[in-house]
């Protein structure tokens, strides 16, 4: 990827390497923290070189009456006005220069304290694009924004403090092939996806070749989200329970899962430490009356947690279970928890996923199996 802004642009660091001396580099790093408990060269999963992020977010500068996309620049000290953002996918690409010609165009409605713009794509060209104002939002901008609908072929979103406005729908669809079956997600533009969709497939296709070695059994899983990886792996296992802690993850889950038509998970909204005290009993949860959770016999677990790794009481959890599948956004705090976790099983495969090119960023999976 070539980009005019490298250099001056704090979104990616990387830009002086090529991008398989990237690949390297990030595999050489997570090899590293592997290391202590891997053997074994993880399998490493490109991303395209660009035209890859299907997220992405861009402050507005204001100078005089003109409004430009910025950035945060390189010595995050402030920030840099850009032209160009060859990251983004074709969906977003096409979209987000016209959107900004007609915000500069507009008679001050569109562009009056608008201070960013959020965009969420598919694959198959549908677009969400949230406008952030410090300013009320009233029946002026709804009318410009329907007519910028239009324009765009995409849904148009407004928020204000303590106010969001939906034109039409505050949701985009999203169809994948994973191992070799279409499944569909609607992602709201609140909750989290998953930024790269073509290492999202990688992603989940490497976690399923793992569910497949087991092939039998319950599954849990914690930091559920949307379904991401819930809906494939699914087809694995007899039953699934799978948990987590927001509001609209869960119902987009919900959503998800009748879209796709699988009848054997249970959503629970619950945070991963709660998850862990009822399955040991310790606490009772109202929002899991009527799931008997003694009837469940897990041989897989399947957690993605945030940056800060796993907290002591589900690792505790986890450690009683055959066969784990640990995806992480970190890699030292992946090695933080494996050293707990080889204590009690041994890990048979790794890999790195590269989400974010041109970034220090990785990801890293590992599949533990019980010594």
């Amino acid at each position: 990827m070539i980009c005019k802004h490298f250099g001056t642009c704090g979104s990616c660091g990387l830009y002086e390497k090529s991008y398989a001396q990237q690949l390297e580099y990030k595999q050489e790093k997570a090899s590293a923290l592997l290391a202590p408990f891997y053997s074994g060269s993880p399998e490493v999963f490109d991303s395209p070189d660009s035209h890859y992020r299907a997220r992405a977010e861009f402050r507005i500068w204001h100078e005089g009456e003109r409004c430009d996309y910025a950035m945060g620049n390189i010595e995050k000290n402030g920030a840099v006005t850009i032209e160009e953002c060859p990251k983004v996918i074709e969906p977003i690409q096409k979209r987000m220069w016209r959107l900004l010609e007609r915000i500069n165009a507009s008679s001050g409605v569109l562009k009056n304290r608008l201070f960013a713009v959020e965009f969420l794509a598919t694959t198959t060209d549908e677009c969400l694009i949230t406008m952030l104002y410090h300013r009320k939002l009233d029946e002026a901008w709804r009318e410009e924004a329907r007519i910028l609908e239009q324009e765009l072929g995409a849904r148009i979103l407004g928020r204000s403090r303590k106010q969001k406005m939906v034109l039409s729908e505050e949701f985009v669809t999203e169809e994948l092939q994973i191992d070799g079956k279409p499944f569909r997600y609607v992602q709201y533009e609140s909750g989290f996806t998953q930024p790269n969709p073509a290492v999202n497939v990688k992603m989940i296709e490497w976690a399923i070749r793992q569910a497949k070695k087991v092939g039998q059994g319950d599954f849990l899983e914690s930091y559920c989200g949307l379904g991401n990886f819930t809906l494939p792996l699914s087809h694995y296992f007899e039953r699934v329970l799978a948990t987590e802690i927001s509001k609209r993850s869960i119902q987009a889950a919900l959503q998800n899962c009748a879209l796709n038509h699988i009848e054997n998970i249970t959503f629970a909204r619950l945070a991963s430490e709660e998850m862990t005290e009822a399955l040991q009993g310790k606490r009772e949860f109202n929002r899991l009356q009527g799931i008997d959770l003694k009837s469940y016999d897990f041989s897989t677990v399947l957690v993605d947690p945030p940056r800060a790794g796993l907290d002591e009481g589900t690792i505790a959890l986890i450690s009683g279970i055959e066969h784990i599948i640990y995806i992480s956004c970190n890699p030292e705090t992946l090695a933080r928890d494996l050293e707990t976790l080889t204590q009690t099983h041994e890990v048979i495969e790794a890999a790195i996923y590269d989400q974010f090119p041109h970034t220090d960023h990785v990801e890293s999976g590992v599949f533990l199996k019980k010594k």
